[in-house]
């Protein structure tokens, strides 16, 4: 009997078995449009560490001194 290919998640196509075995739950093309759908920055904070940000709300007032900005 044949294994079966894996199917994509997101579409329903299949794809390669050894993108399946690295992890991956979703085709070439669909794993590529996810990733550049995903948006996000790094923000130097003062006098500290850098921050990844991915969610933009966090923005708001996140170097203010006068507190948190909501």
């Amino acid at each position: 009997m044949k294994p079966m290919k894996p199917l994509c998640v997101a579409c329903g196509d299949t794809y390669s078995a050894a993108r399946r075995l690295a992890g991956y739950q979703l085709c070439l093309p669909c794993g590529e449009d996810r990733a550049r759908s995903v948006r996000h920055t790094i923000v130097p904070m003062h006098k500290s560490n850098y921050l990844l940000i991915t969610d933009r709300d966090d923005l708001l007032g996140i170097n203010n001194k006068g507190g948190l900005y909501r």
